[in-house]
């Protein structure tokens, strides 16, 4: 089954080869069994029960309306299925993997249409079974009674364990979640396509700002025409809140009002990705306002960051260690700040471990991308120690200590001129290294960001982002103005 797309977007389609499914069918059904095994693996037992609950349907407070409905992620690696309500079981010496769906509902079925069957299910997703949720409490006692306290139920955490009337049950909330970290860290194939097909929609959605934004006034308007391209072209969520920073704004790392205007602001900082099947990406381009740069101070900032990535993608593979990437790209950005005067003569080493050049380059090089747009890993990060609260979740430095073929990770270095960081920085020990008279100067400009979607692969690495960026960008811009201008003249004449 296709989904037919808006005249106006086919050609777009045809370029990128942009591909449409339903699960099950054009695309290969999820997975799922495969990741029930490796999960198993990772928890290295013979036998127990792996317990996940899907997301449940929740209405707003004091409201009748549901809340925007978001499917567990590790419930979504185990079984694929991106609909409410739903459980799964995983008996590990069995291997026999089980999806519970929502009981039939006559009233539901006739107010919202059809609802997930039992055969429709089994037709779609990758496991082995398929029951009603009526048939839950019942199957998990009689294995509770077969294997009569000799292996545990493994759920995510206690919150979330199956609650069974007069069934005493062995729970382990302990070494699931270590174990499912552990084995999404690593993507297989079917999920970097889906990675990359939500970049491709990403690098579409980017373009076509990049092709109307001379005509624009609001960072609003940015925010609307990118997530009006990424619907109509299938991709309802978005992996993250919209970032749309002019200005001083683009200094903001994760600035997500989009309201200000455009007029006398020198670069847009556009961080945005769709989501594709549960698949985030994760895009950031910064751009000018015209086809050309408004300033020296743009130019340059961005030709130090561009270097900055370029150098640092250059080099992944696996065996490569994330941190050292991490370093060079402060490297780079102290070369290129002491070009400029920002920074002043002085030994790299010393001036990084200062964290001189923390006050323009503030974040880590990049993160894991998958199912989050910062997504676990086996040891901890960032993101995952502030999970709810992506507000204070910078772009954030790898934990693994090596990449690996098949991560997916994010390189996205930047350069930022906040003023707020800059009047801080003057207290500091580390402000012998800053020229502030020079530094004040890029304020105007805000700050740079370019980031990619990077898959480590055996020999090297394959960069799945297809937003345009350098010369490809200004390129766009330019045919824009010049589009809109023969089709005003076609209107005069």
């Amino acid at each position: 089954m296709r989904v037919s797309a808006h005249p106006d977007l086919v050609s777009d389609l045809k370029v990128c080869n942009v591909r449409w499914s339903v699960k099950g069918h054009e695309f290969d059904k999820y997975p799922a069994k495969q990741h029930a095994r490796r999960v198993a693996m990772k928890v290295g037992v013979s036998s127990g029960l792996i317990y996940l609950a899907g997301t449940p349907t929740i209405n707003w407070g004091d409201s009748d309306q549901p809340q925007t409905f978001r499917q567990r992620r590790y419930f979504y690696y185990l079984s694929g299925v991106d609909e409410p309500d739903c459980f799964l079981t995983y008996d590990i010496k069995k291997d026999l993997l089980v999806l519970y769906v929502p009981d039939f509902d006559l009233h539901r079925a006739i107010w919202m249409g059809p609802t997930l069957t039992v055969d429709e299910a089994q037709r779609r997703f990758d496991v082995d079974r398929v029951r009603y949720h009526t048939s839950l409490d019942k199957d998990i006692a009689s294995w509770a009674q077969e294997y009569n306290d000799t292996a545990p139920v493994y759920v995510l955490h206690t919150s979330q364990q199956p609650e069974i009337p007069a069934t005493k049950l062995w729970i382990d909330d302990e070494h699931l979640l270590p174990a499912m970290d552990a084995a999404r860290v690593i993507k297989d194939s079917h999920e970097i396509q889906l990675i990359r097909q939500a970049n491709i929609i990403s690098g579409l959605a980017h373009r076509k700002v990049l092709e109307k934004i001379h005509k624009m006034t609001n960072e609003t308007q940015i925010e609307g025409l990118f997530l009006a391209t990424c619907v109509s072209h299938g991709a309802k969520n978005q992996a993250y809140e919209i970032i749309a920073g002019s200005g001083p704004n683009a200094a903001i790392l994760h600035y997500i009002k989009n309201n200000e205007p455009l007029k006398g602001r020198q670069l847009v900082c556009l961080d945005a990705g769709a989501e594709w099947e549960c698949y985030a990406s994760d895009v950031t381009r910064t751009f000018p306002l015209g086809a050309e740069w408004p300033s020296e101070y743009a130019r340059d900032v961005y030709q130090i960051v561009e270097e900055m990535q370029e150098e640092c993608i250059r080099r992944i593979k696996q065996g490569v260690r994330f941190r050292d990437l991490q370093l060079l790209a402060h490297n780079i950005a102290i070369q290129g700040l002491q070009a400029l005067g920002v920074l002043k003569p002085g030994p790299v080493e010393e001036i990084r471990e200062s964290g001189a050049s923390a006050i323009f380059f503030p974040h880590g090089l990049g993160h894991h991308v998958g199912l989050e747009v910062h997504d676990v890993s086996e040891k901890p990060i960032t993101a995952q120690g502030q999970r709810g609260r992506r507000d204070l979740v910078p772009p954030t430095s790898l934990s693994f200590p090596v990449l690996e073929e098949g991560m997916v990770v994010t390189v996205e270095p930047g350069i930022y001129f906040s003023q707020l960081a800059l009047a801080n920085a003057q207290k500091q020990p580390l402000a012998r290294h800053i020229n502030f008279v020079e530094a004040v100067k890029y304020i105007p400009v805000g700050g740079v960001r370019i980031e990619d979607d990077i898959l480590v692969t055996r020999t090297g690495y394959e960069n799945l982002t297809t937003a345009p960026k350098g010369k490809e960008m200004l390129d766009i811009i330019r045919r824009g103005i010049d589009n809109s201008r023969a089709s005003h003249q076609s209107v005069l004449s």
